[in-house]
């Protein structure tokens, strides 16, 4: 009863419940002035805060009924739920997220990891109730995805998915082999916050080389025929984006714009940290030296994190989307 007493009133006390009231009124106000829904970009984008902010203080609210009622069973059900809300201190980490798959070596085995990774994230934002579209594909030749780039639309995208970021490892036995061998395969997982035009990322025309062509792989009769995909290059940094799964051009560009604003960002994240890290020690780069995941299907069946040490027995329902487990884990040792 005390711990629950005290863990809210800490709850309480550092999301600032009076300060998001404030934001809601703010908001509020702002939604009934004529010029509002002029910028419907924009507009939305208030709205969807707006929202979210009702809906943390409905439930902080109704957190502080139950503890005054004596209702600490139920009080600490909402607690653990709303507790999630400590780890997300960053900028971006209630904002969207754009998530991308890479495929390593190893050719269709390889390719058909990334798909199988694909079909696990979407299916984990499904579970979480986050809309996802698909800006950039590259199919493998026989089977499987070279890379996929999804924009994923949800409450706290980002602060839920940055710490999946990595190389994640699969063992087991091969389907595309008449043997079965036991095959290895790996893919990279990259996570960036969408970052809007407006931001302190400034890009100017003359920052880029913007180039069209015609979209590769599956798709409509427009794909192959009109140069609609379009590949941007940050002349001073050499960053490449592409993007190609709109029908149209414009439509392609404004979703290579967002993917080159967050590369940019964690450029300057990834020098910042690494600034911090002469003090501190201790960071790694997300990217292929670094192994975060293991999902082993044969001899055994197991699938393991490398940093926090969770693992599971229940590896299809992980391939189907059930990583709660693993990212409230991240979210309490890695934040």
């Amino acid at each position: 009863m005390d711990d629950v007493k005290t863990r809210s009133q800490k709850l309480i006390e550092k999301v600032q419940v009076d300060e998001k009231r404030k934001k809601i009124r703010e908001i509020e106000a702002e939604s009934i002035q004529p010029h509002f829904w002029q910028d419907h970009k924009n507009a939305s984008a208030k709205m969807k805060e707006l929202s979210t902010l009702q809906k943390e203080v409905e439930e902080l609210d109704l957190l502080q009924l139950l503890i005054d009622e004596g209702e600490y069973k139920e009080a600490e059900t909402i607690l653990e739920k709303l507790e999630t809300l400590l780890y997300f201190s960053s900028d971006y980490d209630k904002g969207d997220a754009i998530l991308s798959i890479h495929s390593g070596q190893g050719g269709t085995e390889a390719m058909d990891w990334a798909e199988m990774l694909f079909r696990m994230y979407t299916r984990y934002f499904e579970r979480k109730g986050w809309s996802y579209d698909v800006i950039d594909e590259d199919f493998g030749e026989e089977a499987g995805i070279k890379s996929v780039t999804i924009e994923v639309s949800g409450q706290y995208a980002y602060g839920h998915l940055k710490h999946e970021a990595g190389t994640h490892r699969l063992v087991r036995q091969s389907p595309f082999n008449a043997d079965k061998l036991r095959q290895t395969s790996f893919a990279l997982v990259e996570v960036l916050p969408q970052i809007e035009e407006g931001n302190d990322i400034v890009i100017s025309d003359d920052d880029v080389e913007f180039e069209a062509y015609r979209s590769g792989g599956h798709g409509g009769q427009n794909v192959n025929k009109v140069s609609t995909a379009v590949r941007l290059r940050h002349k001073e940094t050499g960053i490449v984006v592409t993007a190609q799964t709109e029908r149209y051009q414009n439509q392609n560009r404004e979703y290579a714009m967002k993917l080159l604003r967050a590369k940019l960002w964690l450029l300057r994240e990834e020098e910042r940290k690494k600034q911090e890290a002469q003090l501190k020690g201790g960071y790694k780069t997300p990217g292929w030296g670094n192994q975060i995941r293991s999902y082993v299907l044969h001899p055994y069946q197991m699938v393991k994190d490398l940093r926090t040490e969770y693992e599971t027995s229940q590896t299809a329902a992980v391939l189907d989307g059930e990583l709660d487990g693993f990212i409230e884990e991240e979210l309490r040792k890695l934040s």
